[in-house]
């Protein structure tokens, strides 16, 4: 470790930014199937190795972004409670019986849902346990698979930054950059509607003629074969809506959101004791745990770099670039935020930008929302643009494969390319327009 912790300023500084791109470039290509947290991981141990960050800086990085750990855990383990009593399954078989049998009218209750569940449970659950029962209620009543299967990942990020908890790049932002909840909700929530609405539209006009038909309402499942407990089934659903009045509650105050996580999450676990439904091991076997070491590298890389001074210069070239105005801030944020999504991911691009947009605190307020605003955004829709800009997707493309469906990323890029750069233009412009209120 002492061999490389003398070295020469500029020397650290190329040997840092090397193992940054080349972790990022791994996890971007995932040579032999590598998994994204073990190659984040690798990075991070190998900068700790060669002094390039100190064990105690490392550690007080990891530290810092408890919020953000527990938040993850909370929120998968309270959709994974909601999985297994088939809340998920419930949702879906409602939202066929609402369609009156129109294929259309159930396109857009999957949309509905969908966004329902992103603004509560957040995008993971909607790409990663919406997706397969909507294949198994479509595949049923035997519609066309593809433009309900692509809903389901598209409303996942487009209904994403509806409120704090919707997506966990939220979490990554807001713990370094707070936006009170009437702040978020004004310069956010207006243009996720309107993105919604967009992302609907574009997409019956997309598949308008696969959407014609009908479908018969016998084979909808009954109520009994997707809720096998109804007392505890009932007990999930009062502690979600608790969770979702909560979580206005705690952003509003800023209170923690990964503490009213956690306590739905235990809420849901001593439902599970009283009526004896899940296992722990049943449990763990729905949370995606490579996700922390995924994070917690990330973090680690990013501070590296941070020590370097890289990001303190991209973040006064994205000031630069902005003209010092409250339009160019959400203009230049969306378009790099969106862009690095698709180059490195939307989690290390959200942990680039936390360190990166330190740098125009002293900026004023419009500046700084317009930044924080335009970042959150960015981060959260840019990803519909490819396959590789977040890991949702990119798991939503294996679960396709389990059922024999290959969707390759040019085929996934045909539909983001028409959809997803007006989606982030209309919605950039709808943030300015709320930040000039």
């Amino acid at each position: 470790m002492l061999l490389f912790f003398h070295l020469p300023v500029l020397a650290r500084t190329l040997l840092t930014s090397l193992i940054a791109v080349l972790a990022l470039i791994g996890i971007m290509l995932r040579p032999f199937q590598w998994n994204e947290a073990l190659i984040a991981l690798a990075g991070a141990a190998l900068l700790l190795v060669l002094g390039l960050i100190a064990p105690l800086s490392a550690l007080a990085t990891l530290f810092a972004q408890w919020n953000t750990f527990f938040f993850f855990l909370g929120m998968m383990s309270m959709a994974a409670f909601a999985e297994e009593v088939g809340l998920f399954d419930w949702l879906a078989a409602q939202a066929a019986r609402l369609a009156r049998s129109r294929a259309s009218l159930l396109y857009l209750n999957v949309f509905l849902l969908g966004s329902l569940i992103s603004m509560i449970l957040s995008n993971d659950a909607t790409a990663l346990i919406l997706t397969p029962i909507v294949y198994v209620l479509v595949t049923r009543l035997r519609l066309p698979v593809l433009p309900f299967l692509f809903a389901c990942t598209f409303i996942a990020d487009s209904a994403s930054f509806l409120l704090p908890v919707s997506n966990p790049i939220n979490i990554i932002i807001t713990s370094q950059f707070p936006l009170d909840l009437p702040t978020f909700l004004k310069l956010l929530a207006v243009p996720c509607l309107v993105v919604i609405a967009l992302n609907i539209g574009v997409f019956f006009l997309l598949y308008r003629h696969q959407l014609h038909g009908s479908f018969d309402p016998k084979r909808l499942p009954s109520p009994k074969e997707s809720i096998k407990h109804p007392t505890y089934f009932r007990y999930t659903c009062a502690v979600l809506i608790v969770v979702a009045l909560a979580y206005i509650t705690a952003s509003a105050v800023q209170i923690p959101l990964s503490l009213v996580a956690l306590s739905g999450a235990l809420l849901l676990f001593a439902g599970t004791y009283i009526w004896r439904r899940t296992a722990l091991r049943d449990l763990g076997k729905h949370i995606s745990w490579p996700i922390f070491g995924f994070i917690a590298g990330m973090f680690i890389i990013v501070q590296a770099v941070e020590a370097t001074g890289l990001t303190t210069q991209f973040g006064q070239l994205l000031l630069h670039l902005s003209g010092s105005s409250s339009f160019g801030s959400v203009m230049v944020g969306t378009a790099g935020a969106a862009i690095g999504t698709n180059l490195i991911n939307n989690v290390p691009m959200a942990v680039v930008l936390t360190s990166s947009l330190h740098t125009v605190q002293h900026a004023p307020l419009t500046i700084q929302h317009g930044f924080i605003a335009a970042s959150i955004f960015g981060c959260d829709l840019g990803p519909n643009l490819t396959t590789v800009g977040s890991l949702a997707t990119v798991l939503w493309l294996l679960l396709l494969r389990q059922r024999g469906i290959d969707v390759s990323g040019l085929d996934y890029f045909k539909v983001g390319i028409i959809v997803t750069p007006l989606m982030l233009l209309v919605g950039a412009l709808t943030i300015w327009l709320m930040l000039s209120i």
